[in-house]
């Protein structure tokens, strides 16, 4: 399969891209990002790009796409709701206006967040904002799926750009033991993550809106929670 990667860069992104790159069944990767992931690889090639509000020059790069794995995001931290519309409505729909076009089967993953608010109404913005964004793509002509993930641990060196989750995941990494023995629904790696991103596009389950526990169920017995932790 050939597959579309945005926001490589990213924790999620990373691991993702690591994951397609060590698939047998991905032919072909095309990054998309305005800076390099900085690796190189047979099966991928980076296309770097400025405007992120129009991507219609990139058409001919999104052609015959089986699948686009969409990472890209920014934490709501310190941003007023028309800053972070703009980012994650207008550049996620603009990417899949064009991906859309160039390949209508594409299955399109947008990497939403546990808590989204689907009605788009409630009280917390961020959520509504997400809402939104899945919305607008699950009802586009493609096979959209919200990804759900709640908390994640990083297992391959991923890093998270921004700074308050850097923190944060600092803080809180002890917490990921105790939420997968108690609370395992909740929780996943980011090599499951990126697995079972994969498994969406070899399964293209019914249901669109996907969480870690859903998530979880679409892996192999050997690359889920049997496997154990790292």
């Amino acid at each position: 399969m050939k597959v579309i990667v945005f926001g490589a860069t990213g924790m999620v992104g990373q691991a993702v891209l690591a994951q397609c790159l060590t698939d047998p069944g991905v032919s072909a990767v095309v990054v998309v990002g305005r800076t390099s992931v900085g690796r190189s690889h047979s099966k991928m090639r980076e296309v770097l790009h400025r405007d992120f509000f129009d991507f219609g020059v990139l058409t001919d790069e999104f052609v015959g796409a089986d699948a686009c794995l969409f990472c890209l995001g920014v934490s709501s931290v310190g941003k007023k709701e028309p800053e972070y519309r703009r980012i994650t409505v207008d550049i996620t729909l603009a990417a899949a206006e064009v991906i859309a076009r160039a390949s209508p089967s594409v299955v399109f993953e947008y990497i939403s967040g546990r808590g989204t608010d689907s009605t788009e109404h409630g009280r917390v913005m961020w959520a509504r904002v997400k809402g939104e964004t899945e919305n607008a793509l699950l009802a586009m002509p493609f096979r959209g799926y919200a990804i759900r993930p709640g908390f994640i641990q990083a297992t391959g060196g991923e890093q998270t750009k921004t700074i308050f989750y850097r923190m944060a995941y600092r803080v809180t990494g002890w917490l990921y033991p105790v939420l997968r023995r108690f609370a395992p629904d909740y929780v996943i790696r980011s090599d499951e993550l990126a697995k079972a991103m994969i498994e969406v596009v070899r399964q293209r389950p019914e249901k669109r809106v996907l969480e870690s526990a859903d998530l979880l169920h679409l892996l192999p017995p050997m690359s889920g929670p049997s496997s154990g932790t790292p």
